[in-house]
């Protein structure tokens, strides 16, 4: 069991820690929000979302959605133009140094909540890596063992979110200009267009 354990940790921390879409997302939430909890349901949504993944993959669902290859080009065209749009919208977010100019209505939480589950769902690249990695691994168990290295897997991409945004709230409060939280947007877009390029351009 310990090693079964051991493989879903490290395997989910290779595939999450590597500099994302997703990661810089959560990562530039964190640094706008002025309090943690605005970010807790966006850093939810993003591992709810990869739990469901992680799941589709172990129990072969999505293996099976993936054997029509023009679903598997509709995910991609159409992910890679919600990638692009998301990028313009992150190049041009503003952000602000005075907290009473920050408006946190339910409006913009469930705006931001949307986009987080975009963000995870409709990315390609995510899921491909969650489908061939996670699940072609998941075939070397069976049962009781099967069930601990999804578990794994699911507690690393939790723990991860929150990490990521802790990590982004800590860097926000103390960049009180905005000024670096501003090149954060401008990487995170940046990342965001390569990803599409890249998916596009492998179609």
């Amino acid at each position: 069991m310990t090693s079964t354990l051991f493989h879903g940790f490290i395997l989910s921390l290779g595939l999450i820690i590597p500099l994302g879409v997703q990661n810089m997302f959560i990562f530039s939430q964190g640094a706008v929000s002025k309090k943690f909890r605005y970010v807790l349901p966006i850093v939810i949504t993003a591992a709810i979302c990869d739990s469901l993944l992680i799941l589709f993959a172990v129990l072969g669902v999505s293996v099976i959605v993936f054997s029509f290859l023009w679903m598997k080009t509709v995910l991609i065209v159409f992910g890679s133009l919600f990638l692009i749009y998301m990028g313009l919208i992150t190049w041009k977010a503003k952000t602000e140094s005075n907290p009473e100019q920050v408006k946190d209505s339910g409006m913009n939480t469930s705006k931001v909540v949307s986009y987080t589950i975009m963000i995870s769902i409709l990315n390609p690249h995510a899921i491909l890596d969650t489908v061939g990695v996670i699940g072609t691994n998941s075939l070397n168990y069976q049962g009781y063992s099967k069930f601990i290295f999804t578990c794994a897997c699911i507690l690393i991409s939790w723990a991860w979110f929150f990490l990521l945004a802790l990590l982004g709230h800590y860097v926000g409060s103390k960049d009180k200009s905005g000024y670096f939280t501003g090149y954060i947007n401008k990487i995170s877009a940046v990342i965001m267009w390569g990803v599409s390029i890249y998916l596009i351009s492998s179609l």
